[in-house]
C-alpha cells in the first residue's frame, strides 16, 4: 500500500493498511527528564565502521538514504544496551519545511531540525528480513540535526551528492565513506524499545538517542529540502515534513547513560 506524509496518506492514516503502526511500542516518542530512569549498568556503545561498506546514495521519494554492504560483519555497532554485535545496514535523514521541526524524537519539548538514523540489524538471524520480525532484530542509533553558527563539515560529503539525487529514484555510488565522521563529541545516549518510523512500523527496535545534536546551517537543510519526492519527469513537489509525529510510550521505560 503506498503511504507517505500527506493528509492522505500520512501518519495518521497508515494504520488503516499497517495495523501495527497503533501497537504499543510505536516511535519515535517524547523523551522528558522527568520519566527518564538513569541505569548505571548501561555500556558505553562502540561503532565500527569499514569505508569500503558505502554503496550508493539514493532519493527514493521518502528520504536522503546511503546504503552499506551488509553481507558480513564488516560495519557494526557494539556495547550500549545491545547484547551483541549488529551491523550497519543504511542511514537516513528526517527533515522539516523550516529549521523549527523536522526530528522524529522531541526531547524535553524540543524538536530539533532533522535527525539522522543509522538502521542496524542483528545477524543472528539469517536476514534482515528475518530480523525486522523479532523484537532484538535492529537497532538504531538517532542523531539529531541542529541549526547552528558552526555546522559540521563532515556532512559535506553526503550535501555534495544531493544535486545528482535530485528526483525520486535515482540512486548513485557514493564509496568509501565511514558515517562515524558525523557521531557528535559526546557519546551519552537514551535507550528504549520501539519501532520503525515508517510503515510497517514493525516493533523490532532498539533505539540508541544520542544526547548531543551535531550542528548544521541553515544552507544544509535547505539542500535537502531540494530534493523532490517525485521522479524527473513528473512536476518539482519538494521532499519535507518526512517525519511520523510522537506516539504514546505507554508503559515503556526510557534509561539513560548519563
Amino acid at each position: 500500500y503506498p503511504w507517505g506524509y500527506d493528509s492522505d496518506n500520512g501518519p495518521d492514516q497508515w494504520h488503516k493498511n499497517y495495523p501495527t503502526a497503533k501497537g504499543l511500542h510505536q516511535s519515535p516518542i517524547e523523551i522528558n527528564n522527568k520519566e527518564v530512569h538513569y541505569d548505571s549498568s548501561l555500556l558505553p556503545w562502540f561503532a565500527s565502521y569499514d569505508p569500503g561498506a558505502a554503496k550508493t546514495i539514493l532519493n527514493n521519494g521518502k528520504t536522503c538514504r546511503v546504503v552499506f554492504d551488509d553481507s558480513f560483519d564488516r560495519s557494526v555497532l557494539r556495547g550500549g544496551p545491545l547484547p551483541r554485535v549488529y551491523r550497519l545496514r543504511q542511514l537516513h535523514f528526517h527533515w522539516g519545511s523550516s529549521d523549527d521541526r523536522g526530528s522524529e524524537h522531541v526531547v524535553n519539548g524540543v524538536r530539533y531540525a532533522g535527525e539522522l538514523h543509522l538502521l542496524h540489524w542483528n545477524p543472528k538471524y539469517s536476514n534482515y528480513l528475518d530480523a525486522v520480525r523479532r523484537t532484538d532484530g535492529v537497532a538504531v542509533l538517532a542523531i539529531f540535526l541542529q541549526v547552528g553558527k558552526t555546522p559540521k563539515p563532515e556532512m559535506k560529503r553526503i550535501l555534495e551528492e544531493i544535486n545528482a539525487i535530485k528526483t525520486k529514484g535515482k540512486e548513485v555510488p557514493f564509496p568509501n565513506f565511514d558515517p562515524s565522521i558525523l557521531f557528535p563529541k559526546s557519546r551519552d545516549y537514551w535507550t528504549y524499545h520501539g519501532s520503525f518510523t515508517t510503515p510497517p512500523c514493525q516493533e523490532c527496535i532498539t533505539w540508541i538517542i544520542l544526547r548531543e545534536p551535531i550542528i548544521v546551517s541553515s544552507d544544509q537543510m535547505a539542500k535537502l529540502r531540494s530534493l523532490s519526492k517525485n521522479a524527473e519527469n513528473e512536476p518539482h513537489i519538494p521532499l519535507v515534513d518526512n517525519w511520523r509525529p510522537t506516539q504514546p510510550r505507554y508503559f515503556r521505560m526510557v534509561s539513560s547513560s548519563f
